[in-house]
Order: C-alpha cells, then structure tokens, then sequence
C-alpha cells in the first residue's frame, strides 16, 4: 500500500474536491472523527468546512493547514469499508491525527477503490502538529498495515526506482561531461516521456538541453542530437556534447523508440487519471500560478510552463516523480491544455469551479458501483531529488511535441548546419 501526503491551504476546496465525488456516485463518506453528527444525518460542504473552522482560526503560523492524504492499496487487493475504516484510524492515529477533525472518503472513480483523508494539522491550541518525520513515519505504517490485513507490498521495483536520485549539473563543480552523463544515460531507465518536448522539459531539471542536430557527412544525411549543460539562468555553459558520448540510449534514434514504448505504456497507465485528479484540486485550491506550481511541488509534481516572445502560454508539461511519467496538460485532458492556464494566469479568467449545493448524506450507498482497481504512485518520502527553483527558468525551455508547433517552428531556426556527429 503507499500513502500520499499533500499539503494545502484550502481546506473548503480539498472537501468540495472530496465530496463532488460523493455527489457524482462516485464517492462515499466512510468515517467522521471529531465532526459532530447532523440532525438529519446528512453533511454539506459548508457543514464540514465550519467543523474546521476553530482549529483554523486558533492556527498562530501555520502557513499549510491542510492535510489532504490518500492510501492506496494495491490493485489486487480487495479491502472493504470496515477495513478501509480501521486502516485510515489506525494510520492517522500514529501519524498524531487521531485527536483532529478528520473525513474519510472512499473514491471509486478510477481504476482502484482507495481513501482520502481531509483534517488539519493545526490543533485547538493553534500550534502545528510536528511533521519533520512524516514520510518516514508514514511508510513504515504502510508496511504494518500490509501486514496486518495481509495486502500485497509495495514492489521491489518502485522502491528500486524511487532511491535513484539524479542531480543536477554544476559548472563550478567541474567535469561537465561526467556529470551529464550520470543523468542522461539512466533517465530512459527510470521515467516515461513521449516527445523530445516532454523530455527537455525533465532534462530542464538537471541543467541540461538536448537540441537536434541535421547536416552532411561524406554527402549523406545526418541526423542527431548533441546536449549542452545550463547554468541556474539557463544559459549555456558548456560546449555541444555529442550523443554517442553518453551511449546509444542518448541518441535520437533510441529515444524515439522510448517515445513510442511510453506512448503505448502511458495510455493505459492509471497514474494518469491520478495525475489529473491531482493537478484540478491544486487548480480549485490556488489563486496564481506561483501559489499552483508551489503546491503541486510538494507532491512531488514539478510545472513547465512554455511561453512565447509575447507571453502566450503555449504549452504546459507536468513531471509526476511519484509515477516517473510526463505528462503534456492535454494529454491528462482537454481542460488542463495550455489554452485554459494562458486564460487563467495572463488574462485572469480562472477555471469555474462548479460548487455542489446539495447536501450529502454519510450514509450514501455504492453497493451497485462495481469494485475498481486503480494505480501505485511512490510516496514524497521516496521522490527524487529535484530543485523546484529552476522553475523561473522555464518559459525558455527548448523541445518539440505535439502542442508545439510554433516553439518548433522557433527551434528550426536555431538548428545549426553541417555539424558531425
């Protein structure tokens, strides 16, 4: 099983997230702690949000009140409500939540049933609860709880990929090349990427560039690519690097076939539909773009946003270190493309945000719903480790997908000519 833990400032929006679920049958309410019962046995969003309010209003300087966590099992893994129930009890209750205001929500929208947990770590004294160890704390419950209602463990293989940690080039360090290396010859390895776009966009992490190389040797065709090394500013440190040098997984003929292997493993992959639920609650729950790629940044999800001379968003890649995979927004959906963040960030028409006014009953039923299994992300405990500052840098990323025609268009005319490979 593997817990994630975001953090958050919008407690209204992180239950409205939660209980349009509920409202869409796609949801139920499991449990209530430290939340008074209604007269009639039915709650609405308001309702709960004021069941927080004494917690928030004591909070002395807290700046991330909200806990929004998520255990999920893995798909083959059948666990009732009752279980469900005592799971999320027994995990909040050792991470020091047991004494807060909690709900626990059953999600069935996606390919496995799994929780939500909405509370507060500010307590009625308005002082934080400690969260130094939470990530640590919160895998080894994960392990006891496995254990303890006999559920499938986390595989070898996510906990091989989560301790591989990349870092990023240092020209003061010296050996450029070496350091480059480190990273280009394993990422093909580790992450799922499906243009050169996507995949400037995670070399951007690492102070790195891989540009396209066309031009003649012994009157034949040549086609390539060559990396370059970037300082925190983005400029170019370091000569061109021929791909050869960092193995034939670095070269664009290997690459292509990596971008049309993780198209096929990404269309059915689950994390997808995670990502997605992921990056419209940070949408629902931000006012900027700062406040967005910040809050996705603590889960592990780091931003690139493209913009042009004039700048036009013109595309917007999401790098998802629980899962390895990068994603473009129009490919998590339609509403998440690169036209709908330049309308909200440059023109201040933020997405709507449909608010539910019906009430929602704790005692909703979903015995008719089918039993779905859904996807394994890796916890922020196990995520690489990667610098979210190097975010100011991005409007210059260079790459080419789908989306970007007119970046590509762009890039042609840097391309230099002749060069050997």
């Amino acid at each position: 099983m593997i817990a994630k833990i975001g953090k958050g400032s919008n407690m209204y929006g992180a239950i409205l997230y939660n209980q349009q679920k509920v409202d869409r049958e796609n949801g139920e309410i499991l449990l209530l702690n430290k939340i008074p019962d209604t007269m009639n046995g039915r709650y609405s969003v308001a309702y709960f949000n004021k069941c927080f309010e004494p917690y928030l209003s004591a909070n002395i300087k807290t700046e991330k009140t909200v806990r929004h966590i998520s255990l999920n099992p893995d798909p083959k893994d059948k666990v009732s409500d009752e279980q469900f129930t005592e799971m999320a009890q027994e995990y909040m209750e050792r991470m020091c939540y047991g004494n807060q205001p909690y709900i626990v929500f059953k999600h069935t929208d996606i390919d496995r049933t799994h929780i939500h947990i909405v509370s507060t770590c500010v307590g009625i004294d308005g002082k934080k609860i400690p969260d130094d160890y939470d990530h640590p704390r919160s895998m080894a419950i994960c392990r006891d709880l496995e254990q303890k209602y006999n559920l499938h463990k986390a595989t070898e293989q996510e906990q091989k990929q989560a301790d591989k940690i990349f870092k990023k080039v240092e020209q003061q360090k010296g050996d450029i090349k070496s350091q480059m290396a480190s990273v280009v010859r394993h990422l093909p390895k580790y992450y799922q990427y499906t243009s050169l776009g996507t995949y400037n966009a995670l070399l951007l992490f690492f102070n790195i560039m891989a540009e396209e190389v066309k031009g003649e040797r012994n009157g034949k065709p040549v086609y390539g690519l060559v990396y370059v090394a970037l300082d925190e500013n983005g400029n170019k440190v370091s000569n061109p690097f021929k791909a050869s040098l960092f193995g034939k997984d670095a070269g664009i003929a290997q690459l292509q076939k990596h971008f049309e292997q993780s198209k096929e493993k990404m269309k059915s992959n689950p994390a997808r539909l995670v990502l997605k639920n992921t990056v419209e609650l940070a949408m629902h729950t931000t006012n900027n773009e700062r406040e967005f790629k910040k809050q996705l940044a603590e889960q592990s999800i780091y931003t690139v946003v493209r913009r042009n001379d004039s700048g036009r968003i013109y595309g917007i890649t999401f790098i998802d270190n629980g899962s390895r995979t990068v994603w473009n927004g129009s490919q998590l959906d339609r509403n998440l493309s690169a036209n709908v963040f330049n309308d909200w960030w440059n023109n201040g028409n933020k997405p709507e945000l449909k608010i539910q006014n019906n009430p929602v009953s704790k005692t909703n039923t979903m015995d008719n719903l089918p039993t779905k299994d859904l996807f394994e992300f890796i916890p922020q405990g196990h995520s690489a480790n990667f610098d979210s500052g190097l975010f100011s840098l991005l409007p210059d990323a260079q790459g080419i997908d789908y989306e970007e025609e007119q970046f590509a268009n762009r890039m042609k005319k840097k391309k230099k000519k002749g060069r050997r490979l």
